[in-house]
């Protein structure tokens, strides 16, 4: 992060410390070059990469990583597209034995229109993944319980949704997304569901450790400004989130005070 309040500010997952708080994706950009473009304005120290939409492979086309380049940022594969547990380990196997990744994301989606995750899948596949040694950040709905089980189970950390993916609806359920903070006791990041700067602002407001968007930057008009607004977005939420906030009250309560008035 940028500034002399923040620079010391760091946040850890499975052993790893960043100091960026904004995790950005790797897909619906218009070509690589623009997605590390967006990538390096929002001062993102980590990328999710899709496994099966990403060429990371095959030299005869255009690869991610010569533009995103894995020594500048920390690739985070992902299993965008999975509807099972067993295609879910089955992809981050394959993964790990190509690039030796093994901090992830899983996801384990819905067939439906809404893309919801499927936890009963998610949560089986996690504890497959753990047993495996894998380093597993987990997507997942706005569930504290499930959330809870999810951590019980050993994932490195919590990645509840705001929305559905690629809506930009913002946070749905503060409620729930609060609970979800206070109790758990790994890193807890909104992924999925924002829109524009003021969503990630409020949740980082709300406790968040981080925030992890891919079509709320790609799906902009100029992705790189929305990247760079982004940035601040989730460093001014953060600010506040540390500075804590007044309280909210029923009635006014001047600036000035009221007595020795002329």
């Amino acid at each position: 992060m940028d500034g002399s309040h923040t620079s010391h500010d760091s946040w850890s997952v499975a052993g790893r410390t960043f100091t960026s708080r904004l995790i950005v994706g790797t897909g619906k950009y218009k070509d690589y070059a623009e997605n590390a473009a967006a990538a390096e304005a929002a001062g993102a120290e980590i990328v999710t990469v899709a496994l099966r939409r990403v060429n990371l492979s095959d030299p005869s086309q255009p690869m991610l990583v010569d533009y995103v380049k894995p020594d500048r940022f920390t690739f985070l594969p992902n299993t965008a597209g999975c509807h099972t547990g067993e295609e879910a380990v089955r992809l981050l196997r394959l993964a790990r034995e190509a690039g030796g990744w093994d901090l992830v994301k899983l996801e384990v989606l819905s067939n439906t229109k809404h893309l919801l995750p499927d936890m009963e899948e998610t949560h089986r596949a996690l504890k497959m993944l753990v047993s495996e040694g894998f380093q597993v950040m987990v997507y997942c709905s706005d569930d504290p319980v499930y959330a809870k089980k999810l951590e019980e189970a050993g994932a490195a950390a919590i990645m509840p949704l705001g929305a559905p993916i690629g809506s930009g609806r913002g946070i749905q359920n503060l409620l729930n997304l609060g609970l979800i903070i206070e109790q758990a006791t790994v890193p807890v990041l909104v992924d999925a569901g924002v829109g524009t700067a003021s969503d990630a602002v409020v949740a980082m407001e709300l406790g968040c450790d981080a925030v992890l968007m891919n079509t709320a930057i790609a799906g902009a008009k100029d992705p790189v400004r929305m990247a760079r607004a982004m940035k601040h977005a989730v460093i001014a939420g953060r600010e506040a989130f540390l500075a804590g906030r007044m309280p909210k009250r029923m009635y006014a309560d001047p600036s000035s005070p009221l007595s020795g008035l002329i």
